[in-house]
């Protein structure tokens, strides 16, 4: 298993999902890729996650489920949660990241999390 602190980006928008992982890349972070959470949770079992990036409405283990499997299994691993469907009064008790956001301001948020 990797000593590398690792960033799971859980997204099921293939285009966001592969940009997202040129993007991380690009900018030194190490960077695990799941289409759904069934995927984000295969990943969690084999590498050393610090940080999840998760979209929120996703068809397969995703939405309030994904976020209850997160609080009550993951409550280590800091939380991204970014939609373009979620309001102010929807509270994950996680940070959130609003739909459509710029890869620099979400890079900037990630490594404030790794930091943590």
């Amino acid at each position: 298993m990797a000593t590398q602190d690792y960033v799971l980006v859980v997204e099921d928008d293939d285009l966001i999902r592969l940009a997202l992982k040129e993007y991380f890349t690009q900018v030194g972070i190490f960077v695990l890729l799941a289409s759904d959470g069934v995927g984000a949770i295969k990943h969690l079992l084999d590498y050393p996650v610090k940080v999840i990036v998760s979209d929120y409405r996703m068809d397969t283990l995703g939405g309030d489920y994904w976020v209850r499997f997160l609080r009550r299994f993951c409550p280590e691993i800091k939380v991204l949660i970014t939609s373009g469907f979620l309001d102010t009064a929807h509270d994950l008790k996680f940070e959130t990241l609003a739909k459509p956001y710029s890869y620099e301001v979400l890079a900037e948020r990630v490594r404030a999390l790794l930091q943590v």
